[in-house]
């Protein structure tokens, strides 16, 4: 398939600012509670969010008949994936839970065809291969570390999963509103419900973020909420579910390679041949097929 100008800019932007992020929350959660650091990011980008929307003038509302749908796609988009990761994130090196979340694409892959009976072409599984190899690469010099770390690999896991089930779920919506008034909404949802989860277990820990956190929060706030959310939600509504997904394999790399440089978290050859693997991922969904010839056209009738 080929990609618009509009979604190959968001696409990049949308890998480093995410990409990024991955050292960010590692900070941020070392300094902070982490579903309290995540309800502070997402009250702090709300107000900027809606602010997008006025200008943009898109309507924020939702019909009746489909809050139900958004509270269900806000749940697997949004609430499960963020709070389970956050957790994942405490336990875990950034690397290490960068490379947990991104198996999404091989959950998204598998839920679509056996769920929603999506069929994947030859390079579609090639591609989904390619991740899954590559994600075992990443991880080759993490799994005993991670070995001792169960429940964190497990909450990693889970999230990715329900990440991949929304992203599925997504893409087949019947919700016909625009999808930054979606991304408002479900935003809302999930900081209400996020913040309540904050109160009953993190409340004893609370105090004011020190100045490490706030640059995590501020920087989640509008490069997360404000932005990411809603372009990561613009790509997998508007492309094929495997395609949205495996184009943005390249971020647990990034957050890799970013968690060594700012943490200085270890390289090893099997990262630079993960990166060949995922790059050969994203191809085999994003490169366009070739267009057969046209057929001959007919001699007119004499």
């Amino acid at each position: 398939m080929t990609l618009s100008r509009q979604q190959i800019t968001l696409l990049i932007t949308l890998t480093l600012v995410w990409g990024f992020n991955w050292p960010m929350l590692k900070l941020g959660v070392n300094h902070f509670p982490p579903l309290s650091f995540r309800s502070l990011s997402m009250w702090m980008g709300l107000p900027f969010l809606a602010l997008v929307l006025y200008v943009k003038k898109v309507p924020f509302r939702i019909p009746r008949a489909d809050w139900k749908e958004l509270f269900m796609l806000a749940t697997t988009n949004m609430l499960v994936w963020h709070m389970l990761i956050m957790l994942a994130v405490q336990s875990l090196s950034s690397g290490r839970s960068a490379i947990l979340g991104y198996t999404m694409p091989i959950f998204s892959a598998m839920i679509g065809v056996f769920w929603y009976g999506a069929a994947l072409r030859w390079r579609g599984w090639f591609g989904v291969g390619c991740a899954a190899l590559g994600v075992v690469l990443l991880l080759w010099h993490e799994l005993s570390a991670i070995s001792g770390k169960p429940l964190g690999v497990v909450l990693g896991l889970v999230a990715a999963a329900f990440w991949g089930l929304g992203t599925q779920q997504i893409r087949h919506t019947r919700i016909q509103a625009p999808t930054l008034a979606l991304v408002f909404w479900m935003t809302c949802m999930s900081s209400v419900l996020m913040s309540v989860l904050a109160f009953a277990f993190e409340r004893d820990h609370w105090g004011p973020p020190p100045q490490m956190a706030w640059v995590a929060i501020v920087y989640n706030a509008f490069g997360v909420f404000v932005f990411a959310q809603a372009a990561w939600l613009s790509l997998a509504r508007n492309l094929p579910p495997l395609a949205s997904t495996l184009s943005v394999m390249f971020i647990p790399v990034l957050g890799v390679f970013s968690g060594a440089y700012f943490l200085n978290e270890a390289l090893h050859w099997q990262d630079w041949a993960a990166i060949v693997l995922i790059v050969l991922a994203i191809a085999s969904v994003l490169w366009p097929a070739s267009t057969p010839p046209a057929p001959a056209r007919q001699a007119a009738d004499t």
